[in-house]
């Protein structure tokens, strides 16, 4: 169980003690930006627009196939995008292009899940200091004329054209309401007055105080189709293995909603989780009776050097209403 869900989803003793710590850190934050907007702290404005796409909690809420959806619209668009990220946190480094034979414990789960979809249309690249990033595509990369930050919301010192956050109306994403290190969320809710587009997932099931946010578009994940790691065109509707002898398997914070999904759609499965940043080896996917074992596509890829013809991977759909693909654009021909 992560330490998000044994202390970030509760109120407990210990949030009298975090809880001041949430306010300095939202005090800072409000600083921060402060600094840079009062030009005490430089800014850096790129020769082409920049699109920052974040989630308000420290879970994905959606954002990574939000940013697959961007690209394939960019695309259609006749935009060359490219993507820049910080990567893991724990390993930090020099700018370097994400490709599909990266290492995903350096890059990231989610950095190497986007580079595998995007392959060669969209670079990617990766790194400590995102301007070093954004520069060095841009210099690998002549024809790319947008860019899109992922997990950007609070670097301030890189000028956005576009800010879009991914909100997941869901208990696990906003847990106890409380910003970091007392709750999960990376920022205030107060900051989504301010927010360009808000994007959101699931159904509100529990009370969050909309009216003062601006409008919200949404957004329905869809995960009806699987796929052979292996062999990826070789697709099965889910539908189709409640008759396998079915082992599942995921990690980090794939486990709570794929989990439910398994559930949810009724398949007889063995469940089989593993914890965050887990560095998967043969052996977590080395089941002798295993007629499918089925991952997140996220972690499934992860496993893609050491795979056998039984893994089969759960990818996320996307699907998004005109009326955002209208307002993307009308902002982006307004910068």
């Amino acid at each position: 169980m992560k330490l998000s869900e044994l202390y970030w989803h509760r109120i407990t003793p210990l949030h009298i003690l975090l809880w001041p710590f949430s306010v300095l850190y939202g005090c800072f934050l409000t600083l921060k930006k402060l600094c840079y907007w009062l030009d005490i702290l430089p800014s850096v404005k790129l020769p082409v627009p920049v699109i920052v796409v974040d989630s308000i909690s420290i879970d994905d809420g959606g954002k990574t196939p939000l940013i697959i959806w961007l690209i394939d619209y960019l695309l259609q668009q006749g935009y060359h995008p490219g993507i820049i990220t910080r990567g893991n946190y724990d390993n930090p480094g020099l700018p370097v292009a994400v490709t599909s034979t990266s290492d995903p414990n350096i890059v990231g789960g989610k950095t190497f899940l986007l580079a595998q979809r995007c392959r060669e249309i969209c670079p990617i690249w990766v790194g400590n200091d995102r301007i070093a990033v954004a520069q060095a595509l841009l210099d690998a990369h002549p024809t790319c004329n947008i860019l899109i930050c992922n997990d950007g919301m609070q670097y301030y010192r890189l000028e956005r054209d576009l800010e879009i956050a991914a909100v997941d109306f869901t208990e696990q994403s906003f847990g106890n309401g409380l910003v970091l290190p007392a709750g999960p969320l990376r920022t205030p809710l107060r900051y989504l007055r301010k927010i360009d587009i808000i994007v959101t997932n699931g159904k509100q099931n529990h009370y969050v105080d909309t009216s003062q946010w601006g409008k919200t578009y949404p957004m329905k994940l869809v995960n009806e189709t699987a796929y052979n790691v292996l062999n990826p065109e070789m697709r099965q509707p889910i539908s189709d293995l409640k008759d396998k002898q079915l082992h599942a398997i995921a990690g980090g914070d794939n486990v709570r909603w794929f989990f439910d999904f398994i559930q949810k759609t009724g398949l007889n499965a063995e469940l089989h989780t593993f914890s965050e940043n887990h560095q998967f080896v043969a052996q977590d996917i080395n089941f002798a009776d295993a007629d499918v074992i089925l991952m997140p596509e996220e972690n499934a890829l992860q496993c893609y050097h050491f795979a056998n013809d039984t893994l089969w991977a759960l990818p996320t759909a996307t699907w998004i209403s005109s009326e955002l693909q209208a307002i993307v654009l009308k902002k982006l021909q307004q910068h």
